[in-house]
């Protein structure tokens, strides 16, 4: 039951070239950015990540990106990323954009084992009607276009029907986690880490604290344990080490 690993190569190690990962974060909170950097150095490419965005920069996936070891992103937001801009527009990249809460859903659908679900985000538009670029031509033009989905009527509302996501591995970030992979998280970490946790059929939690079994309180556990295959505690100077992408402060 002891799930923790000895570092964050070992973590890693046997995720293959080609791989499809859910990865936790919002911007850059509640990112993995341990295990992203182990995985940057462990040398897989060609990636399929399903994630909320793709990182800044330099920071988050966006260092997975910036060597060009991501084929296809599965995300809802990608407008802080110059480097994702450029691949998408040249062609290099295949996106497949998703309203947020679709995502989230979709997500969480394939964690519960639930096929396809029904809902009114995205009818009438091109989410459901099909056309979205996923991927450009060098010349610009649209190479590969988003497939029309079905839609129904439930009562006289239409739904357009999505279907859930797995994946081969879950990379997320947790506050707190003990050695059995029950995950506690905290804020703005609590976003897409629990539904990428479910997601994946290997998950990795890179976890802030960690705790001896029987130490969380179980009614705040967010991700029981039985969705988490591999824990890697972190270090102090790692758990600390958060960026923001846009520091403001008042006049």
């Amino acid at each position: 039951m002891d799930k923790v690993c000895a570092s964050a190569a070992e973590a890693v190690a046997d995720i293959r070239d080609g791989a499809s990962l859910a990865v936790g974060g919002f911007g850059l909170s509640g990112v993995p950015e341990v295990l992203i950097q182990a995985l940057h150095a462990q040398g897989a490419t060609g990636l399929k990540v399903v994630s909320n965005n793709c990182g800044v920069d330099g920071r988050g996936l966006g260092v997975l990106l910036a060597d060009g070891r991501i084929a296809r992103v599965t995300g809802s937001y990608v407008g802080e990323n110059k480097e994702f801009a450029r691949q998408y527009l040249s062609g290099e990249l295949e996106v497949e954009l998703v309203p947020q809460g679709t995502l989230a859903e979709r997500l969480r659908a394939g964690g519960c084992g639930i096929p396809a679900f029904y809902t009114p985000s995205g009818v009438g538009t091109q989410v459901a009607e099909g056309g979205l670029p996923w991927r450009y031509a060098p010349d610009g033009s649209v190479a590969v276009a988003s497939p029309s989905k079905e839609v129904r009527d439930f009562d006289g509302r239409c739904c357009v029907l999505e279907h859930g996501i797995t994946t081969d591995f879950a990379l997320v970030r947790a506050w707190r986690g003990d050695r059995h992979g029950n995950l506690v998280f905290r804020k703005a970490a609590a976003n897409f880490n629990p539904p990428a946790a479910m997601a994946g059929r290997i998950t990795i939690a890179e976890v802030e604290e960690l705790v001896d079994p029987g130490t969380l309180d179980p009614d705040r556990v967010h991700v029981p344990g039985i969705f988490v295959q591999r824990v890697l505690a972190l270090t102090p100077a790692q758990a600390i080490d958060k960026q923001t992408e846009k520091r403001t402060v008042r006049s």
